[in-house]
């Protein structure tokens, strides 16, 4: 009788099986419809579409988009005081109110590229606002505090030879050991770096089961402009920033001496906050969402670089050029490195975050704050204070 009416046993037992499975049909189709337009490697997603808005669509997204570009034609006016009044102290802070939106439109430009590039695809996380307390990796936290006080005792013990005099040569000791601890750090560095890239595809693929969920969502962000509008836009940034910042190193010490404030002061306090504001704002952003990772990565990466590359570099360079160019950073400044590496290092080690340990750091900044205003640096002219009567 199956076979008069033309149907097979076989085949109605697996009509059912077939229709039970709509979820793998779901997802072939998902893979070939343009809101799928994403590339899968290792189980995470990157963007792999195409975006095309013109040049005028990119410009008016950069520009009009932020409400801190309002703060842009502070550059300009900065280098036309600057060449036709010299009143650096009108120059310094409207260039540092210059460089604060071209820094975090840097910042945009950059995440649009990461868009393809796949790095933001690697962490996910929903919004922190309602959590107590927040996780993070306790092994990198690890490795970057003990990165951080390999750093300080390769300032600490020059600066400590110097000021008790118990070198066997004066002044040569101190640059032959500083020589040699740079070139320590910098092998350090290196392998630090070697390190991070080996582990990275391991701790990514780690990493899948905890972010699966999301990347299969909807949440997936789309880019605003094209790849090549963002390599553009980086480039442009990059000079645009760079220009500015000369006008305000250039403008320090004129500035120093119009409001009376230490060197120490603008160079330690007010060129990081401003210079880095991008990376700054963009910490914020990733720990609202709950990826500690990329805000640690961001804040405690570039202190390893500069303590751990940037001035031992400079030592060697010095070195090869002829320049005799030491680590001794003063007792002041080596001690005020020295408690806040011990500060960042003890609070990061349970591998977690709260409001709590948020308010000590910051409590903690601005205790180094007010002691570098009120710090005399010898070497500077600009900090010498006129004696009261």
């Amino acid at each position: 009788m199956d076979k008069i009416n033309g149907t097979n046993p076989e085949s109605t037992d697996q009509a059912p099986s077939l229709a039970s499975r709509p979820d793998e049909f779901e997802e072939e189709e998902s893979l070939v419809t343009p809101d799928a337009l994403s590339a899968r490697i290792g189980g995470f997603q990157i963007y792999a579409g195409s975006v095309n808005w013109g040049v005028f669509g990119s410009m008016k997204i950069v520009f009009l988009k932020s409400k801190l570009n309002v703060l842009i034609p502070c550059g300009f006016l900065a280098i036309f005081l600057n060449y036709m009044t010299q009143r650096y102290g009108w120059v310094f802070p409207l260039s540092m109110l210059g460089i604060i939106p071209l820094a975090e439109r840097l910042g945009f430009a950059t995440e649009q590229l990461a868009l393809f590039t796949g790095p933001k695809a690697f962490f996910s996380g929903g919004l922190a606002c309602g959590k107590t307390m927040q996780t993070f990796s306790k092994a990198d936290a690890v490795v970057n505090s003990g990165l951080l006080l390999m750093a300080v005792m390769g300032l600490l013990i020059p600066a400590a030879l110097h000021y008790t005099h118990s070198e066997a040569q004066f002044g040569k000791s101190e640059l032959a050991l500083s020589r040699f601890s740079s070139c320590i750090m910098l092998v350090a560095y290196a392998s630090y770096l070697y390190f991070q890239l080996s582990n990275n595809r391991r701790r990514n693929e780690a990493n899948v089961r905890r972010i699966q969920d999301d990347v299969d969502g909807n949440d997936d962000e789309v880019p605003e402009i094209s790849k090549r509008e963002a390599i553009s836009w980086i480039a442009i940034f990059i000079a645009w920033i760079s220009m500015l910042s000369y006008y305000l190193v250039d403008a320090i010490d004129g500035a120093s001496k119009a409001w009376n404030i230490p060197v120490a002061f603008i160079s330690v306090v007010l060129l990081p906050v401003v210079g880095n504001s991008a990376g700054h704002a963009n910490a914020v952003m990733f720990a609202v969402k709950d990826k500690l990772d990329i805000s640690l990565g961001v804040a405690i990466g570039s202190s390893i670089q500069i303590s751990m590359f940037g001035i031992p570099f400079c030592v060697v360079m010095g070195w090869m050029m002829g320049k005799p160019m030491d680590l001794n950073f003063h007792l002041f400044e080596t001690a005020s490195l020295l408690t806040t590496v011990l500060v960042v290092a003890f609070l990061l080690q349970d591998g977690t975050s709260n409001c709590v340990k948020g308010l000590m750091l910051f409590l903690c900044y601005l205790i180094v704050a007010a002691s570098f205003y009120v710090h005399a640096d010898p070497n500077s002219k600009a900090s010498e204070k006129p004696p009261q009567n």
